[in-house]
């Protein structure tokens, strides 16, 4: 939907750039951890995240008045996934490489699934919902509990563990739009 709107508006107001660019190195560095594994699905998945990203990202950045803080963080982004990449074939003993990138991939994808829990604060002060995405609260349950499913599956501690959170946000999200329904909403 913020894909739709920045090309409907030619605008990017309104829209966070920083949820584009976690899920790309997020997508980056899960494709990272199935080349390494050699899992197909975790490759595909991931390949696939990230190259439409990286497009959102582009779009963003072309809509964007202000293309140096953009710029800047795309550059930030592409610096730690440089760093990463040198970090894990350099400094990471072969045999501990999997296991490392697995928790560094775990512990990112915990704290994206997370992070919307920040707004949950405003969420019951304003007795509103409108500063959450149900569609995105939809797929983020349906994506963590596949990944859950196929962790579980794998018996894979790195895929099933952090996605976990990923339904128990999404489940706190829905009470939310629940007990806070959108006619109820008042403005902030």
């Amino acid at each position: 939907s913020d894909l739709r709107q920045m090309l409907a508006t030619k605008s990017v107001e309104n829209i966070q750039f920083l949820p584009f660019l976690t899920t790309d190195a997020n997508n980056l560095s899960w494709l990272g951890y199935g080349c390494l594994k050699g899992d197909g699905t975790v490759i595909t998945v991931n390949a696939i995240g990230a190259t439409l990203q990286t497009l959102y990202i582009l779009v963003y950045l072309y809509y964007s008045p202000a293309k140096r803080p953009v710029l800047l963080q795309i550059l930030l982004l592409l610096a730690v996934v440089v760093a990463g990449y040198g970090y894990f074939t350099s400094l990471v003993d072969t045999g501990m490489r999997l296991t490392h990138l697995g928790l560094f991939c775990s512990v990112f994808t915990i704290t994206m699934y997370l992070s919307p829990l920040a707004d949950l604060a405003k969420v019951i002060q304003s007795k509103s919902t409108r500063c959450l995405s149900f569609p995105l609260t939809v797929t983020t349950l349906v994506a963590s509990s596949s990944w859950t499913l196929y962790g579980l599956q794998l018996h894979d501690p790195y895929i099933t563990v952090p996605n976990v959170p990923g339904i128990v946000t999404s489940l706190v999200r829905f009470w939310l739009f629940q007990r806070y329904r959108p006619e109820q909403d008042k403005p902030y």
